[in-house]
């Protein structure tokens, strides 16, 4: 290329040496370099430095009508539901009101709420060497564990309340004493289970099943090196399982034995066929008396939903808990929720009023 005439020659710059470039401190380095805090005339895509006075266009959230229109007429909907149950005559309110906080309920109440723990203690007590046998490399262990599991997840629970109650037409009699010998103590079955036992056998058997495979279900989520590295270290299976793997599978047993508590707490209407006085069972009794059908139903629904909010409440804070270990930042407790987005709906408001 050809320079213009009269533009004289092209002035190239000139590179120092490698050698001063290799010599030269860092302070050097720094001191000769451009000055680029200078603002410029301002070009696309440049960002101004901070304090240069230059506006920052304000990002405004995008008004989304559709999710409007839904929450609308979800609400009016919901609106609409309420009213026709509040001003039904036929729910009976004041009849519910008297009835809620009566004696015979909450005798069943508290019938329903200790056959709950009482099953879900037992259950677990007898699912986890359930679940270890299962885990077992004894085939006979873990067939009998696979067998039993089989056996009682199969079966309706309301046929095996049915049959552990008339079980004294199978066995009319229970010894104890020496196997085809002579018995020292004989007991009829019919005296020895009553209805509150036999519930308490039927729904433990039951339980016992799936709790078994919660706990086989949270040992397996445990990594294996775990294990290894505590054979490793010299500690023995019973103790690994004890102080290292089952404190780790809590993390996924707790879900899942939060919601058989919660299944165990409205499985036990059920035992009303056997004329145990739960819950269900004490309204039955008040409303084949004064024919109040669907008002004493509500107090036993109320109160099933009240319970079951209370156990869900304390299944949160306990899957909280265990969770200490997995992340390090605990998952929100439902009020730093509530705030949190109380504070977002505030600064989208300040930001909507501001545009």
């Amino acid at each position: 290329m050809t320079p213009k005439p009269g533009s004289g020659p092209v002035p190239v710059p000139c590179l120092p040496p490698l050698e001063s470039l290799l010599m030269a401190s860092p302070s050097d380095l720094t001191a000769s370099a451009p000055d680029l805090s200078v603002a410029g005339p301002r070009t696309p895509g440049r960002v101004p430095a901070p304090g240069a006075g230059d506006d920052v266009p304000r990002i405004v959230p995008r008004r989304n009508i559709g999710r409007l229109v839904a929450a609308v007429v979800a609400l009016s909907l919901f609106a609409l539901l309420v009213d026709s149950v509040v001003r039904n005559q036929a729910f009976q309110w004041n009849v519910v009101a008297g009835y809620f906080t009566s004696s015979a309920v909450l005798d069943g109440l508290l019938l329903t709420l200790w056959l709950t723990g009482v099953v879900m203690v037992l259950g677990f007590l007898l699912g986890i060497p359930l679940a270890v046998m299962r885990l077992s490399a004894n085939p006979v262990l873990s067939t009998l564990s696979w067998g039993y599991v089989w056996v009682f997840r199969s079966t309706p629970l309301l046929v095996q309340l049915l049959l552990w109650f008339n079980i004294g037409a199978l066995y009319p009699t229970l010894g104890l004493g020496i196997p085809y010998g002579p018995q020292f103590v004989t007991v009829k079955t019919v005296n020895l289970l009553g209805p509150a036992l036999t519930a308490v056998i039927g729904l433990t058997l039951h339980e016992a099943a799936y709790a078994a495979e919660v706990v086989r279900g949270g040992i397996l989520s445990v990594d294996a090196g775990q294990t290894e590295a505590a054979q490793a270290l010299g500690i023995g299976r019973a103790r690994a399982l004890r102080r290292i793997v089952v404190p780790q599978a809590m993390r996924s047993i707790v879900p899942t034995a939060g919601n058989m508590l919660i299944g165990t707490l409205k499985g036990t209407s059920i035992v009303s066929v056997l004329a145990v006085h739960d819950l269900l069972y004490s309204v039955q009794l008040v409303y084949n008396q004064t024919y109040q059908v669907i008002p004493l139903l509500l107090v036993a629904t109320l109160w099933y939903i009240a319970v079951t909010t209370v156990l869900s409440v304390g299944q949160f804070y306990v899957e909280r808990h265990y969770a200490r270990g997995a992340a390090r930042a605990l998952p929100p407790a439902p009020v730093q929720r509530l705030r949190a987005r109380l504070a977002a709906h505030r600064r989208s408001l300040r930001s909507l009023s501001n545009y």
